[in-house]
């Protein structure tokens, strides 16, 4: 390390960015407020630059201070996967586990298998933070991040979790009172729901003889995330087309059902668990991406 860093300052440093101002470092810590203030002017006297922008309310990272951050937990994060590969943790995985899923998916999806994961693992602590704008793939704060689609990024590793097939479905009552479609063509003669947030899904695509066929549905009623559409779905309001992982249990329970199940629909991007390149695999992710894997590819609905 440089001169004018101190290995106890990364921890300190990225405690202090985490909770936001000096007061809540300080209750974190355990120390006094006026002490987590001397540490971080001691550490700003020593490097030559500004770490954090500090008014009466708030506090704020400087771009140095930014940098720093970033390093810092990297660097942290691999002391710790260091400790765990020479220690028990190789054998049984411990600590720290960070994971990162988009709000509705990892509220419905993700967080009732967490509970299952740390049965089986009870040595690792998981912090789960679900976003409705997710970071960057490459954001060192987090260990493991469950995202749909195949990262644009070569800094991290991917491992197929599902296929993520769109199914056509509806409720039994809404197809008792209006009928099942037989062609994507008598879709337009529907209430369909898709998800405003994402005005793409409203021309719903079908890959036959002739090439793809898009149908361009509609309906009186919209929703701006797909657990709200699942919901409209089940209470009959419309048809809907979504992700297996999203409809599947509703399809187990007979709450909806599928429907244009012969024609064959375009594949949608797939659900990927990825995690940074640039570092050991610690046997804490290892068994997390595993688990993922092995719980989402059992899935009863999927053929």
């Amino acid at each position: 390390m440089g001169e004018g860093i101190q290995p106890a300052d990364l921890g300190f440093f990225s405690v202090l960015a985490s909770a936001g101002s000096l007061s809540a470092a300080a209750r974190e810590l355990g120390i006094t407020t006026p002490a987590v203030s001397r540490h971080l002017a001691q550490m700003e006297a020593r490097l030559g630059v500004g770490l954090v922008n500090r008014t009466t309310r708030r506090m704020g990272l400087t771009p140095e201070g930014e940098l720093y951050l970033e390093h810092a937990r990297r660097i942290l994060g691999e002391i710790q996967d260091l400790g765990e590969l020479l220690g028990a943790a190789k054998s049984s995985p411990q600590g720290l586990l960070r994971v990162n899923a988009t709000l509705g998916f990892g509220r419905t999806q993700i967080a009732p298998l967490i509970s299952r994961f740390v049965r089986q693992h009870p040595g690792v602590d998981v912090q789960l933070q679900l976003s409705v704008n997710p970071p960057p793939l490459t954001d060192d704060a987090f260990d493991v991040c469950i995202r749909f689609g195949a990262p644009p990024d070569a800094r991290v590793i991917a491992r197929h979790i599902a296929p993520n097939r769109r199914l056509l479905c509806a409720s039994p009552a809404y197809l008792k009172q209006h009928g099942t479609p037989r062609t994507p063509d008598d879709l337009q003669r529907h209430n369909c729901l898709w998800i405003t947030s994402l005005p793409a899904l409203r021309r719903w695509p079908f890959d036959t003889a002739d090439g793809i066929r898009v149908v361009h549905i509609g309906g009186n009623v919209v929703a701006n995330n797909a657990e709200t559409v699942l919901q409209l779905a089940v209470a009959g309001v419309g048809i809907t087309r979504l992700a297996d992982v999203i409809v599947g249990e509703a399809l187990r329970r007979g709450a909806l059902i599928p429907i244009l199940t012969d024609w064959h629909h375009v594949e949608p991007v797939p659900l990927f668990v990825t995690y940074p390149s640039g570092r050991h695999l610690a046997p804490k992710v290892r068994v997390m991406v595993d688990f993922l894997v092995e719980e989402f590819g059992r899935a009863p609905w999927r053929v």
